[in-house]
């Protein structure tokens, strides 16, 4: 018995001071799923589909096991809505356009869409959304009035209500969020981050009641840079990444990354690949050593942290979404397409 505790013991030290492994990815296959002559910015996994928004009113999904994928428009009033955000609980889908007005639909009892939140002003932008829950979920549009525009539902999304400008911090003049991905907020338990052009990170611990800002060294000056999308792989380890969409070969300050849950920020291959990107996604089961980031000008992998990237592919794409820890899905202009990493 005493010799069986030593083994034991030691198959313990063994174990603990094993390292976590990268995946590893040399590769990516690409397999287009649907076609069209849209901008699709925003995609969500649900239920054995992949639900997705888009340009000129368009929202739809993918049967991800038959491949078939439905269409439907939206129209409001004469106006087809830009559609830039999209979210869903366990028995609702929602989507948000970006611009005045700003509409925001849930899915409705006979089928169709219903209209549950509109804003209406010249300075009306919003950007991204996403629930904690199936009870509360949250949307970040950019600034205005001295503060970023945050609309929070707690009834499973019936009801949105508006955060007033007294109740969060004051904004940076012209500071706003990019409706690029819609992955410009993240959320793991109770705690909520938003990225914001300004390369800062605005944070809650409570579910969006009360908001702290931090500051990071991401590139932040003119109006097209920032912070693009962020992603967290817990509660302390996450990752931003951005630039300037009309730079893309610039490759400084673009890329962050935060140990302590976004109280502090690193630059990571600061002057290396990749230049500007509009998503980073972490790889499931990659001990958070594995990420993926694309963009319009390609598809970049780091199995270290962001130390180091390689490019995978020129093919390009706004926002991309992992099923597991080999597959994912990504979308962009005109396209939706199946990515096998290997």
């Amino acid at each position: 018995m005493k010799y069986l505790s030593v083994i034991i013991g030691l198959l313990f030290l063994v174990s603990c001071d094993e390292k976590p492994k990268s995946l590893q990815f040399k590769s990516v296959t690409i397999d287009t799923m649907y076609e069209d002559s849209l901008s699709i910015r925003a995609i969500e996994l649900m239920d054995g589909s992949l639900a997705f928004v888009a340009d000129k009113g368009t929202f739809g999904s993918v049967d991800l096991k038959k491949g078939i994928v439905r269409t439907k428009v939206q129209t409001y009033d004469s106006i087809l809505p830009q559609f830039r955000a999209v979210a869903h609980t366990a028995t609702d889908f929602f989507m948000l356009s970006v611009s005045n007005p700003a509409l925001l639909y849930k899915t409705g009892d006979q089928g169709d869409m219903d209209l549950v939140y509109k804003e209406e002003d010249e300075k009306v932008f919003y950007d991204a959304m996403k629930f904690w829950n199936d009870k509360e979920g949250l949307a970040v549009g950019d600034s205005m009035d001295g503060c970023m525009s945050i609309i929070i539902t707690r009834d499973g999304g019936k009801t949105w209500r508006k955060i007033p400008c007294s109740e969060l911090p004051k904004a940076s003049e012209g500071e706003g969020a990019f409706a690029a991905s819609n992955t410009n907020i993240d959320m793991i338990g109770d705690n909520t981050w938003l990225a914001t052009t300004k390369g800062n990170i605005y944070y809650s611990q409570d579910k969006g009641k009360t908001w702290e800002v931090f500051t990071t060294p991401m590139l932040k000056d003119k109006e097209t840079e920032g912070i693009y999308s962020i992603a967290f792989f817990d509660s302390k380890l996450g990752v931003a990444i951005g630039g300037d969409y009309t730079k893309p070969e610039n490759k400084i300050a673009n890329k962050a990354l935060t140990k302590d849950g976004g109280k502090t920020w690193q630059l990571v291959a600061d002057g290396k690949e990749p230049g500007y990107m509009s998503c980073v996604q972490f790889v499931p089961n990659g001990a958070g050593l594995d990420m993926v980031a694309v963009g319009f000008n390609g598809i970049s992998y780091s199995g270290d942290m962001g130390a180091n990237w390689k490019k995978l592919s020129d093919e390009p794409f706004y926002t991309l979404r992992f099923l597991n820890d080999s597959i994912a899905y990504a979308a962009g202009s005109g396209r939706i397409a199946k990515l096998t990493f290997k």
